[in-house]
């Protein structure tokens, strides 16, 4: 029977709105007429039918003339009956008073004051505001228990304004019904606030079971990330999908919406804040200046492009070979109109130098953020010869290009990689800190420095990305190797940090960032997985949903990274940036290796340049023998 009539529910709701509108006319019909039966007969004491008297038979069944204008005037065919509420009950009370006194009024006239029990009027008000006011509480509670068993039971972590405002939306929504908060504050627990009582994280096992909660819902929005951290690790061992509000700052700016609900940040399991940035440093490079980012269709380059068109550059040039990057991320700055600052997209390789010059010269750029490259490491692997040319000696290009057209600031983007490299992409990368480094010394003029840093949240080849991917199919969760570790760091902190980093340089620098503690990759799968609200299938959870694979290392790949070469470095006025002593090789000795290493590239010789690789870079030591290219 519940079935049926839940069915019937669920079938009125989905009715068009005017279908249910008109019913709710009818109902409203019926409503006033019968209330005014019922009042006659309470008020005589018996049934009482106006058989003989026209003018009462007219006056009852007119009623619903004055009563459904009024009403619709008050709205009460305009409220979404799931969604009435306390605001929705005073407009009933003010329509039904209306329409008692009209027709009160109307009546007196249509019996000449004669005649006609006064008392039906206040008994008839009662009556209506009763009946049409429960009609309404009554259907509500219908629908919302229709839609009951379409909703999936949640708990919201947070019982502050923003959890008070997320039940609120949850409510309203077809997706979610809120069962209980969960808080820290022990004032608050076993009260009950908007109808929900508040629990102890402690009682989430119980609550679980009970109510068959498939999510929690993190709704702080002011909580740090290590505070954030504790608590996602806490839920880590709950059968349950994690979703959080988003920060303070966007909560502030409108009401809550269930949309607004995400899934876990993966940055909430670094645990670390970001630490404010210097804004003299931000403008030192690029404020009212001509700016140059290559690659800028990439990861990087085009965060990077982001950050520098609000520090209001004079003009900002878009470099990149593809056409299709370089589109999109034009088009996004464009659409921010900010009409102070000129953008030009330019297609063009980094390895051809008379493009660079003339893209230089021609638009007077004063500042380049080099964040071109190839940077995928099994890639590289097969693909040595292009990425010696692309990395290192396109590096090498654009800075020539550069000092033939007096620009001021060179800053190459660089990777952990690049530190006893393992792979060729990573000694690719040295090289081109090494022709940097050697420049600097050739033209004091020209400010080069570079920024190393390690793996940056979601970019193009990010494992987040890949294990999100995997998860959302069932599995498996492809793991390179138990023990590999990772630093990581979001892509909009790497980049504020590289601007901030390029304007402390005084020439020759390698800046590195602090990336925080390395993550295990396994350990990070794990958490994903959990998050995600489901179970690890293993040798302890034969019955879980996603399982791990072990790929073993790509060709190349490290199972540690490091960030310095030598392991020495000194603090700077940035408490995340630090500045590597290393050693270098002067331009006179690199020059003739650079022009031999170009040669063995163009001409896929892999032992000549195997030979020059170790040569130049002889940290270099190769993890396998897979390198390979079109002539080896």
């Amino acid at each position: 029977m519940s079935t049926i009539i839940i069915g019937v529910i669920q079938a009125l709701i989905k009715l068009p709105r005017n279908t249910k509108k008109g019913l709710l006319f009818l109902i409203d019909i019926g409503i006033i007429i019968g209330s005014l039966f019922v009042s006659f007969s309470m008020r005589l004491g018996y049934f009482y039918f106006p058989s003989g008297e026209s003018y009462l038979q007219l006056i009852i069944i007119a009623a619903p003339l004055f009563a459904l204008p009024i009403f619709n005037h008050f709205g009460l065919y305009h409220t979404i009956i799931r969604y009435a509420g306390l605001k929705a009950l005073w407009r009933i009370i003010q329509a039904t008073s209306l329409y008692a006194i009209l027709w009160g009024l109307a009546a007196f006239m249509a019996a000449d004051w004669v005649a006609f029990p006064r008392s039906v009027i206040l008994i008839n008000w009662l009556i209506v505001i009763t009946a049409i006011g429960g009609s309404r509480l009554f259907a509500r509670w219908l629908l919302s228990e229709g839609n009951k068993n379409n909703k999936n039971n949640v708990l919201i972590y947070g019982a502050g304004i923003a959890g008070r405002q997320l039940s609120t939306a949850l409510r309203e929504s077809n997706e979610s019904n809120p069962i209980a908060f969960i808080d820290d504050s022990i004032d608050l627990y076993h009260h009950s606030i908007l109808g929900l009582k508040v629990y102890s994280k402690n009682d989430l096992d119980n609550l679980i079971d009970k109510n068959n909660i498939k999510e929690i819902l993190i709704a702080i929005p002011s909580l740090s990330r290590i505070h954030r951290r504790e608590i996602i690790k806490y839920l880590e061992s709950f059968p349950i999908v994690v979703r959080s509000l988003p920060s303070l700052s966007a909560f502030a700016h409108g009401k809550v919406k269930v949309n607004d609900l995400l899934e876990i940040d993966i940055r909430d399991l670094l645990g670390r804040d970001p630490v404010s940035p210097n804004k003299k440093l931000l403008k030192t490079n690029i404020f009212k200046k001509v700016v140059l980012v290559s690659g800028a269709g990439g990861s990087i380059g085009s965060e990077l492009c982001r950050q520098i068109v609000l520090l209001m550059p004079k003009k900002l040039i878009l470099f990149d070979i593809s056409e299709s990057s370089l589109y999109i991320i034009e088009q996004e700055l464009l659409n921010l109109n900010i009409s102070s600052v000129e953008i030009f997209p330019v297609i063009g390789s980094t390895s051809d130098k008379k493009r660079m010059t003339v893209v230089f010269n021609h638009y007077g750029v004063q500042t380049i953020y080099h964040a071109a490259a190839y940077k995928h490491v099994p890639l590289v692997e097969s693909n040595p010869s292009q990425g010696i040319l692309n990395n290192a000696i396109g590096t090498m290009e654009v800075a020539e290009a550069a000092i033939s057209s007096n620009i001021e600031t060179f800053v190459l983007i660089s990777t952990d990689k690049a530190v006893r490299p393992t792979s060729i992409m990573g000694a690719t990368k040295r090289i081109a800190e090494l022709v940097l480094q050697a420049l600097d010394k050739e033209y004091p003029n020209i400010c080069f420095t570079m920024v190393r840093f390690g793996n940056v949240l979601d970019s193009s080849g990010s494992v987040i990305p890949l294990f999100k991917k995997q998860i959302k199919a069932g599995g498996p969760v492809t793991v390179t190797h138990v023990d590999v570790v990772r630093y990581f760091m979001t892509i909009p902190e790497a980049v504020e940090l590289v601007i901030q980093a390029g304007a402390m340089a005084k020439g020759g620098e390698v800046f590195v960032l602090d990336m925080g503690e390395p993550i295990r990759i396994y350990d990070l799968a794990v958490k994903m997985i959990k998050l995600s609200g489901l179970v690890l299938l293993d040798k302890a959870n034969p019955n879980g949903d996603i399982e791990i694979k072990y790929t073993g290392l790509r060709p190349g790949e490290k199972l540690y990274e490091e960030l310095l070469v030598d392991g020495s470095f000194v603090s700077t006025e940035h408490e995340l940036i630090m500045h590597a002593k290393e050693e270098m090789i002067s331009w006179e000795k690199l020059e003739p290796l650079l022009v031999q290493i170009k040669e063995a590239a163009i001409n896929s010789e892999m032992k000549k340049i195997n030979k020059l690789l170790n040569h130049i870079v002889p940290q270099f030591n190769p993890t396998s023998n897979n390198a390979c290219d079109l002539n080896h």
